[in-house]
């Protein structure tokens, strides 16, 4: 079967502007582990792409954790005594504390204070807090915000209303599949947790959403399966309906925070030494940009939950910013500002470099391994060496019949050689067409 190139036509600028454009549209809604913020999130993802939005109970078990009760929200404000809202869901979804119980009560500032969460460090920023799993309530604001509030006497009097519901519903993940030639998987998977946070993790949204328009245009080797699920309890929940059919996984990237100045980082699997780490190393020590490898630890995206020791699927993730590494991270000033098109271009042309090889990654054996082959006399030698320009192809060729040995796949050699995958994949094409190589069952 002869695979689509996936970056052919690829126009990245042009993506680029695309992906950033939906960020943009999908920063306003206001979303959190489950409600109706998650599910208007999966419904402008199914304008793009196909997309089967599952419900998952409250109530569900799900290995150790248990489905929470729905949360959704209409409104919340603080009101000063004159009816002035100095605190406004309405100007910005981070004001309030993610799950907050429904509220509804007038009160003196002493008391309020208690419910208020700022960031110093950050006096015109506003902070991202949740509190999914104890039940209580309050309001972010910037530390500007609070010292107005603090420059007034303790017991002035404050209307307190939070208009959110806390009950019996489900959590929401949305699911989508290429179909390649394969039952084989890769997976690719983002969280759709957060409110208004543009790098983490609508960058993660968009590109993965682009992502899948584009493989559905080509001829794949490989099957995709791209999850949109909440952070933690979406992908395991995700694990829990899927557990029967893991086995399916080849390899696998979470992705997020992909929109910023950062250079690429890559977290690897739990495994270490998996397709896909070697696949994302190769691409970024390629990629003539500086670039960060990171070893697995048990903290950060949902890579830890696909790495977890009773699934260990090879599942690495593929950011720029790690989570925690740049100053916006889980505040208001993560916003559409700080992703950049060109960032996001260049985040989704390594992601598809890096399933080039994937796709690609096939192994030969040298049908003449007895001494080198006399190049020449299968016009191969005259067709890529001599000139300086051919030395390179003339090695990969070389290295290529050397390690086809049946033990070794392209980008095994390709590592080993220190020569970028493509030039290892035409050398082999090459050989293979002369008649020195046959393509080994995978």
């Amino acid at each position: 079967m002869e695979v689509t190139a996936l970056k052919n036509d690829l126009d990245l600028e042009a993506v680029g502007e695309a992906m950033h454009r939906f960020l943009v549209e999908l920063y306003p809604i206001c979303r959190s582990i489950t409600g109706e913020g998650v599910r208007e999130t999966l419904r402008r993802i199914r304008q793009h792409i196909p997309l089967d939005i599952h419900e998952v109970p409250t109530g569900t078990p799900v290995f150790d954790w248990t489905i929470p009760r729905e949360w959704n929200i209409r409104d919340a404000y603080i009101k000063d005594p004159a009816g002035n809202r100095v605190v406004d869901f309405r100007s910005h979804n981070l004001h309030v504390l993610g799950y907050s119980v429904p509220v509804k009560a007038t009160m003196t500032l002493a008391q309020l204070k208690e419910h208020l969460f700022t960031s110093p460090e950050h006096p015109d920023w506003i902070p991202y807090r949740t509190s999914y799993y104890k039940e209580q309530w309050g309001f972010c604001l910037s530390q500007r915000q609070r010292d107005a509030l603090d420059g007034q006497p303790p017991d002035t009097e404050y209307e307190v209303c939070i208009d959110s519901t806390l009950e019996a519903g489900h959590l929401t993940y949305g699911e989508s599949l290429v179909p390649g030639a394969r039952s084989d998987e890769i997976l690719i998977s983002c969280h759709v947790c957060h409110p208004s946070l543009a790098n983490d993790n609508l960058s993660g949204i968009a590109l993965a959403t682009y992502l899948a328009e584009r493989l559905s245009q080509c001829t794949l080797r490989y099957s995709y399966r791209l999850v949109f699920a909440p952070g933690t309890i979406g992908a395991i929940a995700w694990l829990a309906r899927n557990e029967g059919h893991l086995d399916r996984i080849r390899s696998g990237l979470v992705l997020a925070c992909v929109g910023d100045a950062a250079p690429s980082s890559y977290k690897k699997s739990r495994q270490g030494d998996a397709e896909i780490d070697h696949a994302v190393e190769h691409v970024l020590t390629h990629s003539g940009d500086e670039y960060a490898l990171l070893e697995f630890s048990p903290y950060g995206y949902d890579e830890r939950q696909y790495g977890s020791p009773g699934f260990n699927l090879p599942v690495g993730c593929l950011m720029r910013s790690p989570p925690g590494a740049f100053p916006e991270y889980h505040t208001s000033a993560d916003g559409p500002d700080l992703v950049r098109p060109t960032y996001l271009a260049d985040s989704l042309n390594k992601l598809v470099a890096v399933l080039e090889v994937l796709e690609h990654n096939v192994g030969y054996r040298n049908l003449k391994p007895k001494c080198e082959p006399q190049l020449g006399k299968y016009g191969l030698y005259g067709a890529l060496g001599g000139k300086a320009e051919g030395r390179v192809p003339e090695l990969a060729m070389l290295w290529v019949l050397n390690y086809s040995d049946g033990a070794h796949s392209l980008l095994d050699i390709a590592r080993k050689a220190g020569i970028p995958f493509a030039h290892i994949k035409r050398a082999a094409d090459a050989l293979h067409e002369a008649g020195l190589l046959e393509a080994l069952v995978d």
